[in-house]
């Protein structure tokens, strides 16, 4: 079972998204969740496509990603998840997953039934209202990332990806003066833009030639984030994080 410390990430996502300040109960309600919490490996399958779960899984630590295959075995990810992601929320109300949830590094994930995520939003409305938008934000992720893959070069088109997980790790507290942990592969990375990892490698060594990253050993340094935002045409407005007053 879970600890206060295990439901650390979801009530630090919880509050990254919210528009008010939790209570006292409700805080309590999420710090007590229960949840059976599981180690994973790296590039595991946490659900498939196809699949009819009884539960959602809090992604605690590591990094996951949603993805679809093709008929010949490619691969595309239509999105990174980080610590405090609910990947499958959908799951509550869709009973048939269309998309499959893997790890990208070794993980560890807490399992929530269904009911009791029903009983909690029943109970807590206002964090009801939070998990539906982050269902939005999902969307509205997924929408950007459409235009990032049809739209943009490849120069940008990685920046902004390297963008939206800076901030969006610095939204939930895993950025410590512009360095995080960014553990993706090129091949991952080429999965997620409709790059090949050698263009992948390309742009990378371009970005830090020109001093705006530094990637290295799976954490990435942020040299120029005005520079790497301006290449990226990354606008934050798509993740709509809130902080309460």
């Amino acid at each position: 079972m879970a600890s206060s410390t295990d439901t650390e990430p979801l009530l630090r996502k919880i509050e990254s998204l919210a528009r008010f300040t939790l209570s006292t109960a409700e805080r309590s309600a999420l710090a007590d969740i229960p949840m059976r919490v599981q180690a994973l490996r790296a590039d595991q399958d946490i659900v498939r496509l196809g699949d009819r779960p009884s539960r959602c899984c809090v992604l605690l630590e590591g990094f996951a990603c949603v993805y679809k295959m093709t008929a010949d075995g490619k691969r595309q990810i239509t999105a990174f998840h980080i610590p405090g992601d609910i990947p499958d929320l959908q799951s509550l109300h869709l009973r048939t997953l269309d998309n499959s949830v893997g790890t990208l590094t070794a993980c560890r994930v807490g399992f929530v039934d269904h009911e009791v995520l029903q009983v909690l939003c029943h109970t807590h409305p206002r964090i009801a209202g939070v998990l539906w938008r982050e269902t939005l934000i999902d969307a509205s992720i997924f929408r950007e990332w459409m235009l990032n893959i049809g739209r943009r070069g490849a120069y940008s088109r990685l920046a902004h990806v390297l963008c939206e997980l800076v901030t969006r790790l610095d939204a939930v507290g895993l950025v410590d003066d512009q360095t995080c942990e960014l553990p993706m592969t090129q091949i991952e990375l080429g999965d997620a833009t409709g790059l090949t990892p050698v263009h992948v490698n390309r742009m990378l060594q371009e970005m830090r030639g020109a001093g705006l990253i530094t990637l290295k050993n799976g954490s990435l340094t942020v040299h120029d984030s005005a520079g790497l935002k301006q290449i990226g045409e990354f606008d934050p407005i798509y993740l709509h994080l809130e902080r309460p007053a």
